[in-house]
């Protein structure tokens, strides 16, 4: 919807299919449907750069956490389609901000404002979910801890608000699309001929949802396990035209470096009482492990927003050296020579001769 809503804005008019990989579309009229998902991506290091700081970083670990983000391939490829992604991260990770935010400074409008861009976030992915659930969670350690009423009004929000929107939000869709469709073959006759109420037809729809999801089992050729994604095993090649590709490949100095720092981090919370530390390693398994238990084909942005906390993990290791500013320049230095090196397979430009493609596929499993 909000990849329409801007396509309605600028005029677009689809007059094209998109279901051909490579095809060479008539005029540029496309990039406008493109034009959101890259400004959400553009935003996402500020957000992180802002996380960051409400996280206890210093100015130099919060600037170096968001660069990190900003020289990852994998999220640069992922924003620049017409995909969700971009919102999800924006969106998850920006609630994320504004609760700390609210916990920093008790201000009860950022507890609204997170509450809201949370719900957005599970409103664009089911996944979503997680940023919500470990909002509330804390909320609810907060209860435990220090009862009251303020904390009671707190907890209630951030499950309302969510909810309120998240239902507004297909009641808007219900009252744009009245024209059938091709998914009309997967709903009731009450539901296509428009019989049931608003809240019927968002249980039908949610529950299809569901069901689709359960039913797919489809394999890919580029799907990967979740117990992969921390070493990058298995990138997706999403686009050709003759030798220029576009591959959804991490920066392999960024992520491989951030697995190492979440791996760090993981160890650490056995022996420390750090706050943070159990934050950070708690978020990175929420958001990881329920993958185990999914039979569908996974692919490797299942791990972004697991890859976000990594780097946050890693950035909080950096923060709290002697030389972190080094350390951080070095590291910095490094992700953005692999950046360029790995750019011909980010934007697809320049064309790549066999050879050269040859000296970026470092694993056989990337080809």
């Amino acid at each position: 919807m909000i990849i329409s809503g801007a396509a309605k804005v600028t005029g677009f008019e689809p007059g094209f299919s998109f279901g051909q990989i490579g095809e060479t579309f008539p005029d540029s009229a496309y990039l406008w449907l493109r034009l959101l998902p890259t400004i959400a991506g553009t935003l996402l290091p500020i957000v992180i750069f802002l996380l960051a700081l409400e996280l206890g970083m210093s100015k130099v670990g919060a600037t170096g956490t968001g660069l990190l983000v900003v020289f990852e391939s994998a999220l640069l490829v992922q924003s620049r389609f017409m995909l969700l992604d971009a919102f999800l991260l924006l969106f998850g990770f920006g609630a994320w901000w504004l609760y700390a935010r609210y916990r920093n400074t008790e201000g009860f409008g950022y507890l609204i404002a997170a509450a809201v861009l949370g719900g957005l976030a599970v409103s664009v992915k089911w996944t979503g979910a997680t940023f919500l659930g470990m909002i509330g969670l804390l909320e609810l350690v907060n209860i435990i801890r220090t009862y009251s009423i303020r904390r009671l009004v707190a907890l209630a929000l951030l499950v309302a608000i969510p909810a309120i929107l998240y239902f507004s939000i297909f009641a808007l869709h219900f009252a744009l699309l009245q024209k059938p469709g091709p998914g009309d073959a997967f709903m009731t006759p009450a539901f296509r001929e428009h019989r049931l109420s608003s809240l019927g037809q968002f249980i039908e729809l949610n529950t299809e949802m569901y069901r689709a999801n359960a039913r797919l089992t489809a394999t890919h050729p580029y799907s990967s396990s979740w117990y992969t994604w921390p070493f990058m095993l298995r990138p997706i090649y999403y686009w050709n035209s003759g030798i220029a590709k576009i591959y959804l490949l991490g920066n392999p100095v960024v992520w491989w470096a951030s697995t190492f720092g979440i791996f760090y981090v993981l160890l650490s919370t056995l022996g420390t009482r750090n706050k943070i530390l159990y934050l950070i390693s708690g978020a990175y398994l929420v958001n990881l492990l329920p993958f185990i238990g999914i039979d569908r084909a996974m692919f490797l942005y299942h791990y972004f927003i697991a890859l976000i906390i990594a780097i946050i993990a890693l950035a909080y290791l950096i923060d709290h050296l002697k030389s972190r500013t080094k350390v951080f320049a070095g590291l910095i230095a490094l992700a953005v020579i692999s950046f360029i090196f790995f750019a011909p397979l980010t934007y697809g430009k320049p064309e790549l001769p066999q050879e050269q493609f040859n000296h970026r596929v470092w694993l056989k499993s990337w080809l």
